[in-house]
């Protein structure tokens, strides 16, 4: 083609011969153009085929892949082109597609098509279960083909990526490509082969038009260390948008045969039950945190731990490394277990372990896949082998997210090593574009789930909340959700604050109004004084 010569690292691209290809990671190294180039070779050397290059919206394929056809592209090179279709024909009557998927419902217009190759362009802007549907479209029914470019090869079909790190699809990329493992919501995992999947990785420098751009590298390095990490340098571990961007393994993370959880320390389990998506459990736990001559990681005594002041009120006297924290110390994710079974797996691996509570998903205290619900169906069996029945747990999303930002921030919270899905989950949330104080909902973070509900609680039984001035910092965890209990001889004031989590004040509001519901119904009719209202 006279109007693309390939640079060192795209050339790499085109010569690989893994049947689904991910090309660049920074910023710069002519990515799309090299798509491009990939869609049109294979849509000119096999008559009669079809070529798919995709974007996530209009206004995207228009900035950037019809940009380049348009441009570049000369105009003897192809047939005709359907401006309303965004399609071209080719002169051997191949055709390559140009297309988008805003909603994620959109790539369901492609059912029943057949395309030799198809591109996406900014892969990580779409889910896995897009790129899952569209490896069914990636097919072609001509067993052998003839044409001016190349004579009696096999039909190969692939198909192929160009991103940045970031965005919804962060996680799901990052693990086929850069981990070479099957992600979350890959519902057939010993079906990944890894020897599939090529990543051709490039940067600026590959490109020899921006390679001594002074000026552009110095716009890229200029960026907010995120953003400078993911364009400039093509690091996967940090993204535009991330949302718990100052998790660190290490810091945040704790090898568990350096854990030791005293009998006496506060424990307590968290819940996010499903069936077709995992149930995660979690198990948490009351320490501190000190670095030892040997550098090893240790739940202080109890004398320690009444004594410790929490990050962020250190008195005179209080030593560097005695601050309270949550240690999230065991994992059980697994999917297609009934509650029974759950609950049954829950028994085993706490043994004699004294759990004070376990916080389960609201929801789980109105489905039913019996006659019971999914909350009866796992307390008949916890409480058989003298395990709490579950409480509802705190669904006050933001509220949770923020609380365990800023434990993160101030090192309030750890997370033993073998909690695995939990550690690959954290560092691929993103902000929800439409609320952005919430993480976007996605596939795989039913780990996040569980562990925000067991963090809310979790802060009054490790009295860490007093940085971020929550009123119950240091008190002992009351009942709530819809287990939420009142007794008399305590101001009922304070008992409605206690239960409240949400750190906005529209949250609090709400969970105080339906709290005060709730005591009204326990103890019959109240006044509630001035103060409570807003």
């Amino acid at each position: 083609m006279d109007w693309y010569t390939a640079f060192p690292r795209q050339a790499e691209f085109h010569r690989s011969k893994k049947k689904y290809r991910l090309f660049g990671g920074a910023a710069g190294p002519g990515k799309t153009k090299a798509l491009l180039a990939e869609a049109m070779e294979q849509a000119r050397e096999v008559a009669g085929s079809n070529t798919l290059l995709l974007r996530r919206s209009y206004p995207e394929l228009e900035a950037s892949v019809l940009t380049y056809f348009r441009r570049d592209v000369p105009r003897d090179e192809y047939l005709s082109y359907n401006e309303a279709k965004h399609l071209v024909t080719w002169k051997n009557g191949s055709t390559t597609k140009f297309g988008y998927c805003r909603n994620e419902n959109d790539i369901y217009q492609y059912q029943g098509a057949e395309y030799l190759f198809i591109g996406i362009d900014e892969l990580t802007h779409f889910t896995l279960k897009q790129w899952q549907f569209l490896t069914s479209r990636n097919r072609c029914p001509i067993p052998k083909y003839t044409s001016g470019y190349s004579k009696g090869k096999n039909v190969v079909p692939c198909m192929a990526g160009a991103t940045n790190p970031g965005n919804i699809g962060h996680a799901w990329v990052k693990a086929l490509w850069v981990d070479k493992t099957a992600p979350p919501g890959f519902e057939r995992p010993e079906l990944y082969n890894p020897e599939d999947y090529a990543f051709i990785r490039a940067r600026i420098e590959d490109n020899p038009i921006y390679a001594n751009d002074v000026n552009y590298k110095k716009a890229l390095a200029a960026l907010p260390d995120k953003l400078r990490r993911a364009f400039l340098d093509g690091d996967w571990n940090f993204f535009a948008g991330q949302y718990f961007d100052v998790f660190e393994f290490g810091r945040h993370t704790a090898r568990a045969e350096d854990v030791k959880i005293e009998e006496w320390a506060p424990r307590w389990i968290s819940i996010d039950w499903g069936f077709r998506h995992p149930s995660a459990v979690y198990w948490h736990g009351v320490g501190t945190r000190r670095e030892v001559a040997s550098g090893e990681w240790r739940v202080a005594s109890e004398e320690e731990l009444n004594t410790a002041t929490p990050r962020g009120h250190r008195g005179d006297k209080a030593s560097i490394g005695d601050e309270r924290q949550i240690v999230t110390y065991r994992e059980f994710v697994k999917n297609e277990l009934s509650p029974g079974m759950l609950a049954q797996a829950i028994v085993e691996r706490t043994g004699k372990e004294k759990i004070r509570e376990i916080y389960l998903y609201p929801d789980a205290f109105a489905k039913r896949t019996s006659e019971a619900s999914i909350a009866e169906q796992l307390g008949d069996v916890l409480e058989k082998y003298a395990l709490p029945r579950p409480v509802a747990a705190n669904d006050d999303r933001i509220g949770g997210w923020q609380l365990m930002y800023q434990l993160l921030e101030r090192d309030g919270w750890v997370i033993t090593n073998d909690c695995r899905k939990l550690l690959d989950c954290l560092p691929t949330l993103i902000h929800d574009e439409r609320r952005a104080e919430d993480v976007r909902k996605m596939e795989g973070d039913d780990p996040a789930d569980a562990a925000r509900y067991g963090i809310v609680p979790g802060a009054r039984y490790a009295g860490v909340g007093a940085q971020m001035g929550a009123p119950w910092a240091g008190q002992a965890p009351p009942e709530i959700g819809s287990a939420a209990r009142f007794v008399p001889g305590i101001p009922l004031g304070v008992q409605i604050e206690r239960q409240i989590t949400a750190t906005d004040p529209t949250s609090q509001a709400i969970h105080r109004q339906r709290l005060e519901g709730e005591a009204k119904k326990q103890l019959g009719p109240h006044k509630f004084g001035r103060r409570w209202r807003w």
